[in-house]
Order: C-alpha cells, then structure tokens, then sequence
C-alpha cells in the first residue's frame, strides 16, 4: 500500500470534535483513508510527500442534492426569467422531453461531464436523481447510468406528473411498476412535495412505498411557499428535506427536534429570485444544516460548491464555518454518510487544497477560482 503524507497544511479543518481545526498540520492517506492527522512536525514517514506551503485544506465537498442526468438545457426559461416570469414546477417538462429523446450514450457523457467539472472544483461525493425520464423505462435507465457514476442515486419518479396523464394512476406507477424497476440501482427515493407537483397525500404514498421497499427516504419541500413537505418528511423519518425556502415557526421546531437535516440550496434561490432561506432561524433552534448546488438545467445550473457556501455567508447569513460544515459534514449526514465530510483517521481520503490560507477566502473572495488540489478516495485527481 502506498502512503501518501501532505504537509505544510496552514490550516487544516478536519469536522472532528476531538481534532478541530488545526495549524501547521499534516495529514496521512493509505489505502484510500486518512490513516493519520496531526502537527507537521509529528508527522510519520511516507512514500510520497506533498508540501502544501501554508495552504488550508479541508474535506472535499459533499453534494447532498444534484440533478446531475439530463439532456438539453433551459436557457430561455432562464432568461425569461430574468425578466421577470415567476418560476414553477411545471419547467421540468422541458427537461424530460429532451432526456427521453437522448441515448444512453449522450446522458453518461453529459454526467461525467458534470462529475468531472464538480469534481476539479473540490466535490469528492455526490449525490444524483433520476427524474428526467417519468416513465418505467426511462427512469430505469437513468438509474442505471447514475448508479456507474454518481456516489449515491436517489429514485424520483415523483418529480412532476408527466403532460397528458392522469394523476392517481401516475402515483400508482411511481409506487409500483417503476419502483420496482429501479429500486436496485438506488439507495434513496424522493419526491417534489409542492404546488403544481405532489400533494400531500400522494407524496406521503410514495415515500411510504419507498420505505417498504428498502429505500432511504428524501424529500423536495417548502421551496415555492410554506407547506406540508417539512412535517412529512419528519413525520417519515426522511434523512432529509431539501429547499427549506420557506419554513412556519412550527416546521423550525420541527427540524430542531428531529433527525431529518434541512439541506438548504442557496444557488437554486438565486436563480430562482426567491427569497433565500432562513439558514439562522434554522442553526439558532439547532437543526442541522446542508448545502448543496441542486445542479440542474432550470433552476441552479451550478456545480460550483463554492459559490453555494459564499451565496450562504453572503445572502444567509451563515459564518464562514457554519457554512463549510454544512457543504462537507452536514452533506455527509443529509446521506446518512460517516465516511465523507470529515479528515479523521479511518475517514475516506477525500482532501480539498484551497490555494488560499483559509476557508474564509472562499466567501471574502467569492467567484474566484480557489482549488488547489483534489484527492478522492486517496488518488489525485486534481
């Protein structure tokens, strides 16, 4: 096994309690894992050496939400919205016209491409959904090819009711036939739990179909005004609940004195001209707290986890720490995950060089282009 030991860390943020964030650190990969952290000068011997010169490392990146497969784009939905028409659900359509007419080929090029692009940008696990394809077969592919390229695949068939059919039995399919398509080829299952997509009732039927077949549970809620997407995801045991754009006093609570992290998408509400999400009001009652990009071609066609975490200092008021926790630990607990979004020993070997002294420069120089070095799963791949 080849050891790798990266030194002359100015600032190392580990996400450990025990560890915290250190100065004048090192840190040892193996076999894929953190075998060792601590003081440079403690530092034990290697077989490659990395000197990092000062430079803040910290975990890579964990992208709790994407929707990574897909074909064609929205540019005019975008730019109409620009100038002013509102956004809704119903854009999705557009998306599913264009991926069901693309060829499987066509799609995994697109997902690398995307993997690839978040990846040279210090994301190291990400998280992808079906949801263009809104039939059997469709959605089954989209699984497949997600679940060769992605770290973890969420089922939503539950995205939208495609044009034409009837909602009732499009529930049923969901919760049937496509369910069981493409349950083997995903670990989650979500579903868009707003006006003009799901309703309560018919959200709550899939999950619970889900849940019986072995899936973890997510939901898409509150993102176009308060609902009912919080306390049913709660209500479920959902691993998390993602948009959070508009939260009652009661759905705070909620989250508070629940497992069920808040994943806030701080690029989706700025596309979207929305108001953005009440991060503070969540961190203060003690919820747990994600960011992640919602890459997607209509609302948040970002794969930059750095400019979400400088959108969340800068528009919702997160301290810089808060705000890194959330796209790397917070991540990693939005996907039940122990293994990512921290460098401890035993931790997957995912490391982040910023080109920077520390993470404060990723929001007090938001937009400039601040990775340094990428190692995922101990191999450098930037």
């Amino acid at each position: 096994m080849t050891s790798t030991l990266i030194t002359g860390i100015g600032e190392l943020t580990t996400n450990d309690p025990d560890l915290g964030r250190l100065t004048d650190a090192a840190l040892v990969l193996i076999d894929g894992h953190v075998s060792w952290v601590g003081s440079a000068s403690a530092a034990p011997p290697a077989d490659q050496r990395v000197d990092v010169e000062g430079r803040a490392v910290l975990p890579g990146w964990v992208d709790s939400h994407t929707h990574l497969l897909f074909a064609g784009d929205r540019t005019a939905e975008f730019e109409a919205r620009m100038a002013g028409q509102p956004y809704t659900a119903g854009g999705i359509a557009v998306t599913v016209a264009a991926t069901r007419a693309a060829t499987d080929a066509e799609l995994a090029a697109t997902l690398r491409r995307h993997v690839a692009e978040a990846a040279a940008q210090g994301t190291t696990c990400v998280e992808t959904k079906t949801g263009y394809g809104l039939t059997v077969a469709d959605e089954l592919r989209s699984a497949r090819i997600a679940a060769e390229h992605a770290d973890e695949v969420t089922f939503l068939g539950a995205h939208l009711v495609p044009p034409g059919a009837d909602p009732d039995e499009y529930v049923s399919l969901v919760c049937g036939e496509m369910l069981d398509a493409v349950a083997p080829h995903a670990r989650w299952a979500d579903v868009f739990c707003e006006t003009g997509a799901f309703d309560e009732d018919q959200s709550r039927a899939v999950l619970k179909a889900a849940a019986a077949k072995g899936l973890g549970l997510r939901v898409h809620g509150n993102q176009l005004g308060e609902g009912p997407g919080v306390r049913l995801a709660v209500e479920v045991g959902a691993a998390s609940v993602d948009h959070c754009t508009y939260l009652s006093a009661a759905d705070v609570d909620a989250l508070a004195d629940s497992g069920t992290v808040a994943t806030l998408l701080p690029a989706c509400d700025l596309s979207t001209r929305q108001a953005p999400a009440p991060a503070r009001r969540l961190l203060d009652a003690g919820a747990t707290v994600a960011l992640a990009s919602n890459c997607n071609p209509g609302s948040s066609y970002t794969t930059s986890m750095a400019f979400c975490v400088a959108t969340a200092v800068l528009q919702l008021r997160m301290t810089v720490e808060e705000a890194v926790t959330a796209a790397t630990l917070g991540g990693a607990k939005a996907l039940r995950r122990t293994d990512v979004g921290h460098l401890a020993p035993g931790a997957r070997a995912d490391v982040h060089v910023l080109d920077a002294p520390s993470v404060t420069h990723l929001a007090y120089r938001p937009g400039v282009p601040l990775t340094h070095a990428v190692w995922r799963k101990g191999v450098r791949v930037r």
